[in-house]
């Protein structure tokens, strides 16, 4: 979309820029990018709810920021703009989960810090950002930050189930009494490999269900 298109805040194509990277073109599962922290972050469900939340607002806000700016930036230190744009809006976001949600904050750790280097952040800034109007840079970002979520939120809901037989601290396996018949919870799956595996099956699974992406390759 160029400057001199207009269009209705909520048309078909700003829905567009929310839903693909949902599927069609997911950071995680396409592009490829975020490992890292959906393999550290996703023991639990509620972190990974948190982070992906966190994720969500960062790349939104910093979207519509460098879009807002964007005919004022010098070429040569746009990097270095987005970068601190980026780095505001995470220092803000570490600081609310230090005062509103000191547990989650802690268990997080230095991986809310570490939004910063996010490719996916700094991708849609660069890639989008940086050509289009605020609107539509809003919404790529809710999309983007919201496909990132989405995968961290499975992976985290299953290795908490069979890793730890609850669902947001909710003792699941106990209340439907698995453990009486025999069921014991899978230790391996709450270590970083099996996120990683885990990662991998959601990437075959929806590159084999996706026509698009068989043409490519």
């Amino acid at each position: 979309m160029s400057d001199h298109e207009k269009e209705p805040m909520f048309s078909a194509k700003s829905l567009k820029f929310f839903t693909a990277p949902l599927a069609d073109n997911n950071p995680i599962t396409v592009q490829v990018l975020g490992i890292c922290s959906a393999l550290a972050v996703t023991v639990k469900l509620k972190p990974a709810i948190v982070m992906a939340l966190s994720v969500v607002i960062v790349t939104a806000v910093s979207n519509l920021v460098i879009s807002a700016m964007r005919k004022y930036i010098p070429d040569r230190i746009r990097i270095i703009v987005q970068l601190v744009v980026i780095a505001t809006m995470v220092i803000l976001v570490d600081q609310l989960l230090k005062a509103y949600m000191f547990d989650v904050s802690k268990q997080l750790s230095v991986f809310v810090g570490l939004i910063i280097t996010n490719c996916i952040i700094m991708g849609r800034l660069e890639a989008f950002a940086m050509a289009n109007k605020p609107w539509p840079s809003f919404i790529d970002g809710l999309g983007n930050g919201a496909g990132y979520g989405l995968i961290l939120i499975v992976v985290a809901f299953t290795r908490e189930l069979f890793g730890s037989g609850t669902i947001y601290g909710y003792p699941v396996m106990e209340k439907i009494g698995a453990f009486r018949i025999g069921y014991e919870n899978n230790g391996m799956i709450i270590l970083p490999p099996m996120a990683l595996i885990l990662v991998g099956l959601i990437i075959w699974f929806h590159r084999s269900r996706n026509k698009t992406l068989i043409e490519k390759n």
